[in-house]
């Protein structure tokens, strides 16, 4: 590829672009042996599918429809992409096809623990399971839940499997359910960051959570247990914003690859005024000596004026259903701002 002139993105190594000179641009996106080709520069296009076809058997399946179970819908609005099948086949495989679907994927009042006088189930059965929930998480945000059940890989026991089908559960009655890629030329960068502090009843560390939004548009997230266990639920949400800061510059290389760029500062969105405060004040205290890497980072991009620290009342935390279970109208009314539709019929 980079013989043809294109140059490997610095954030993505997947990810080869190529800016012509008439200012058009072409883009690829490998994995393994599928190549996703996109663009304005049609002329580049046809050379490249050219040059390939010379060095490879290839096959062009015309406008994406397609790719590695995602399903792709294109229309007048934007980009719709969901994984309706896959889940269709999961509920086939689950044996849930006649179940009565959940209104949320994790029950608010369950808190999963080792369960150690539970019965064991079987282990191969489960890491497919939640393997396949993984999967399904490039397309629905809306089920976080799944990094909960992916603690207990090792020895499940029955809660645990039941958490898990749960989520099938709430895939049934939320099948066709994926995210819509709006048109906008806003290019603005945002995350919602949040933590849950202390909530694992094993270890006691905290749950972090981020999304992140370009010009409006849902693009990246993850529900992830901190390493280590934070002492204070500042000290949780701090870290959180540390990852959500981490995740922005990571987009902010990619647009600067496909030479976009912009002047706002990226908003980074956290509910926890004290994480706030201790990220603006450059007063070392004993209570923040042991979040110094972290505090000194997020502080240098404050300095910048790459990153701001807008407030965001708990109500309005889209990050809140990444870190704990909600009930069904908080987590809806969450779900509803994320972007996410049900089955799209392109105009």
């Amino acid at each position: 590829m980079t013989g043809l002139g294109y140059k490997q993105s610095q954030g993505d190594h997947t990810l080869f672009i190529k800016h012509s000179a008439s200012g058009g641009v072409t883009i690829l996106l490998v994995y393994v042996d599928d190549i996703i080709v996109s663009g304005d520069d049609k002329r580049e296009q046809q050379v490249l599918s050219e040059c390939l076809a010379k060095e490879f058997e290839i096959k062009t399946l015309g406008r994406l429809k397609y790719f590695l179970g995602i399903e792709v819908a294109h229309s007048k609005k934007g980009i719709f992409i969901s994984q309706q099948k896959y889940i269709t086949d999961l509920l086939r495989e689950t044996g849930k096809t006649g179940c009565r679907p959940a209104s949320t994927p994790v029950d608010p009042n369950i808190k999963l623990g080792s369960m150690e006088d539970d019965i064991a189930v079987d282990r191969e059965m489960y890491q497919r399971l939640v393997g396949r929930l993984i999967y399904l998480l490039h397309t629905r945000p809306d089920i976080a839940a799944v990094s909960l059940v992916s603690q207990f890989m090792h020895q499940p026991k029955e809660a645990h499997l039941q958490a898990a089908l749960r989520i099938v559960q709430y895939l049934k009655g939320t099948a066709g359910r994926g995210i819509l890629f709006k048109r906008n030329k806003s290019v603005s960068l945002e995350a919602y960051t949040d933590a849950d502090y202390a909530g694992s009843v094993v270890d006691r560390r905290s749950t972090t959570g981020y999304y992140t939004f370009l010009g409006g548009n849902l693009v990246t997230w993850k529900s992830k247990k901190q390493s280590v266990v934070a002492r204070s639920s500042a000290e949780a949400e701090f870290r959180a914003m540390a990852h959500g800061i981490c995740e922005l510059l990571w987009l902010k290389i990619i647009l600067e690859d496909l030479k976009i760029k912009w002047d706002e500062p990226m908003r980074l969105y956290c509910d926890n005024k004290s994480a706030i405060s201790i990220a603006h004040n450059p007063v070392q205290h004993d209570r923040t000596k042991h979040i110094e890497v972290d505090r000194h980072f997020i502080k240098e991009k404050l300095d910048s004026g790459m990153i701001c620290t807008p407030y965001v009342s708990t109500q309005n935390q889209l990050a809140d259903i990444l870190t704990k279970g909600l009930n069904c109208i908080n987590f809806e009314g969450i779900v509803s701002k994320l972007g996410m539709e049900n089955t799209y019929s392109p105009a």
